[in-house]
């Protein structure tokens, strides 16, 4: 907000005792803002306008992180198409999310090395070794 975004929604504290805000809905974020290229959590949220395909994955793939992502579409075959060029190490394609204690958990870029949970994440926690013996 300090940076010229616009606050849509939320955003304020609530009148209890704790450490609790209320969701945040961000319009007007640019590149330049500190928003911006920060790895986000809720509750706060950055509404982006964009008027195509490719611009809506140049714009998801503009960060240093890539934990997660989200894309909804009424044409599953739209979302899955996105989706694939979402540099992120999760996409959820219609639900904000998708984690499940036997799929793998993990993010690209500076958003962690590695998975965690499921078959996947087993690979992580050995080391391998090939052994080759001729005739």
């Amino acid at each position: 907000k300090a940076d010229g975004a616009k606050v849509l929604a939320g955003g304020g504290a609530y009148d209890m005792p704790g450490a609790f805000v209320q969701p945040v809905v961000f319009e007007g974020v640019r590149p330049g803002m500190r928003g911006y290229h920060e790895e986000l959590f809720g509750p706060a949220f950055m509404l982006f306008k964009v008027s195509s395909e490719e611009e809506a994955v140049e714009l998801a793939n503009d960060t240093p992180f890539g934990l997660g992502s989200a894309v909804f579409s009424e044409d599953v075959e739209r979302a899955e198409r996105v989706g694939s060029r979402i540099d992120a190490g999760m996409v959820f394609l219609n639900t904000p999310e998708g984690s499940r204690e036997f799929l793998p958990f993990g993010g690209v870029k500076r958003s962690g090395v590695g998975r965690e949970l499921g078959p996947l994440a087993m690979d992580e926690f050995v080391n391998k070794q090939l052994v080759y013996k001729k005739g």
